[in-house]
């Protein structure tokens, strides 16, 4: 125990002088505390029909956390995330708003919930601190929602759409075919949809039905016999979180042959329904599979820490840690505009696949490959390589812009 030492009146004096010397030449005062550690703030859903995304989305961050401090930090200073459950929209944005008022957090990560990405974003825009979303894939969020200071590692919906359409469209399951869709009833869902109802326009399909699911239904038997009835050319899921889980389990259990595919996929679905249940085309940001230097080495790390592969959230938040630490030592600042100037400006980084990517200045959406994944069904060879992947799309020919959206698609107005 330390022995307590009252300071004289000339030492709390002397060292007022000093503070208040270091405020009239422009070094304004900092605690030992606050010199030392740089904050970030992460949200996203840890309760819900995402919260299982949403730990591997948490688990992921504290391993980007902990190879950095391990590296020497940032700029120096030693990283801490503060990291919260987001819930609903409304929660994310009142814990936003505390992290970057109260915590003084230097920016947000995170979220997979495209409502909670918006109000996220309002607070990120008004308090001008810098917020890249992880996981929330709405094409609006790029579009009329766009605002300086929210940037998107996670893909958007025309990315999804685009690379799992090329695949079908290369097994002959769009022009001329009927499609059901199933379309999870909440703002990611409505605009995957409406995205998805352009590609066909667009390639000579049409739908045979298209049905909006509420978040929270977990008996499908109602809509898989309308299914069954319609005999559609091909089953699409626009679902999410672990409406995807249920759907494939039970669309497994009554026996259906209709193709299966999706626009909206996590990798950690196919999983909790299991290689027996899996089945069908879906695209994916990125998987667990891919042979790159840097993609092995973060699926070592992840599985030893976690006796388990990471999946795509788990990329997508282990990324954008890793973006800002690397952009804020290189810059050495850790100023939101700053950071926006050298981002627009078109920096590139690793994401652990065969090119590098970088954030579009138009809209801030993070241009990078895409992968489309096939199920293999009993014949994986363990419970988490359950899947064949394509190469990546677009090939090294083309555009990573190929896949996005469009100036004539794109409503933004960066402000």
């Amino acid at each position: 125990m330390s022995e307590f030492i009252r300071p004289s009146r000339r030492s709390l004096i002397k060292a007022a002088g000093a503070t208040a010397l270091a405020g009239t030449i422009g070094m304004p005062a900092i605690s030992r505390a606050q010199s030392e550690v740089l904050r970030f703030g992460h949200l996203t859903p840890r309760t819900g029909f995402l919260g299982p995304l949403g730990e591997f989305a948490v688990m992921a961050a504290d391993l980007a956390v902990e190879e950095i401090n391990a590296a020497g930090g940032v700029m120096g200073r030693k990283l801490e995330i503060l990291k919260e459950d987001s819930v609903n929209p409304q929660t994310a944005s009142t814990k936003a708003e505390r992290m970057i008022e109260r915590d003084k957090v230097a920016c947000i990560i995170g979220e997979i919930s495209s409502a909670s990405c918006l109000t996220i974003a309002q607070v990120a825009a008004r308090t001008k601190t810098l917020y890249v979303n992880t996981g929330g894939n709405s094409d609006a969020l790029r579009g009329a929602n766009c605002n300086k200071f929210m940037f998107h590692v996670e893909s958007q919906n025309s990315m999804y759409v685009k690379t799992c359409g090329r695949s079908l469209m290369q097994q002959g399951l769009v022009k001329g075919k009927r499609w059901f869709s199933l379309t999870a009833d909440y703002a990611f869902g409505h605009d995957l949809l409406k995205v998805a109802k352009r590609f066909m326009e667009a390639n000579g399909g049409q739908f045979a039905a298209d049905k909006l699911v509420p978040t929270d239904l977990t008996d499908f038997s109602a809509l898989l016999i309308e299914i069954r009835n319609a005999k559609p050319d091909l089953v699409i899921s626009n679902l999410a979180g672990n409406q995807i889980t249920n759907f494939l389990k039970q669309y497994s259990e009554f026996g259906l042959t209709f193709p299966v595919a999706g626009f909206g996929f996590d990798t950690a679905l196919a999983w909790a329904a299991g290689k027996d249940n899996f089945g069908g085309t879906w695209p994916v940001v990125w998987h667990h599979l891919i042979d790159t230097p840097n993609s092995k080495k973060f699926v070592q790390a992840f599985t030893a820490k976690y006796k388990k592969p990471p999946e795509n959230q788990a990329w997508g938040d282990y990324l954008a840690v890793k973006i800002f630490a690397q952009t804020m030592s290189e810059i050495k600042s850790t100023d939101s505009m700053k950071i926006i100037e050298h981002w627009e400006k078109g920096a590139k980084f690793d994401v652990m696949k065969t090119r590098e990517g970088y954030f579009r200045k138009s809209d801030h959406q993070m241009m990078h490959e895409m992968y489309t994944v096939q199920a293999v069904g009993a014949s994986a060879k363990n419970q988490w390589d359950i899947f064949t992947s394509s190469a990546a799309v677009p090939p090294a020919n083309e555009s990573l812009e190929i896949i996005a959206t469009t100036a004539e698609e794109n409503e933004c107005k960066m402000a």
